[in-house]
């Protein structure tokens, strides 16, 4: 079998492990299954997850998009996280321009971007 048959997950490198899971499930909602003294597994739906783990030396480094999910309701979401105390990404770059909630409009899906406390972008995109 090769690596397109296989389910495939993100991971995430942190500094400071107590204010990511703040973040991460505090702000994001997610709800730790595996949590270790220093790595934590946030299953999300199909099988998937998203590893958080401690490597201040990679922390924030990568600077494009680090883990994203596909989402039916872009604006309901982003209103629970915005309550939460999550904020939105405002981008005006060749391809990507956000509007003022910081959504990006392209059509065919439209997305919205947020950054963790160690400055690694998350993504969320809803499909038209």
């Amino acid at each position: 079998m090769g690596l397109s048959d296989q389910r495939v997950g993100a991971v995430v490198a942190v500094s400071d492990f107590e204010a990511a899971k703040r973040f991460y499930e505090g702000q994001l909602g997610l709800e730790p299954a595996d949590s270790q003294e220093q790595a934590v597994v946030y299953p999300c739906a199909d099988g998937t997850s998203l590893v958080v783990y401690v490597s201040p030396d990679n922390a924030g480094r990568n600077p494009a998009t680090s883990a994203g999910w596909e989402i039916d309701d872009l604006d309901g979401t982003m209103a629970e996280l915005a309550a939460r105390g999550v904020t939105f990404e405002q981008y005006d770059q060749p391809g990507i321009k956000t509007d003022a909630h910081g959504v990006f409009d392209a059509g065919p899906f439209r997305a919205a971007w947020m950054k963790d406390p160690d400055g690694n972008t998350l993504a969320m995109t809803e499909r038209a």
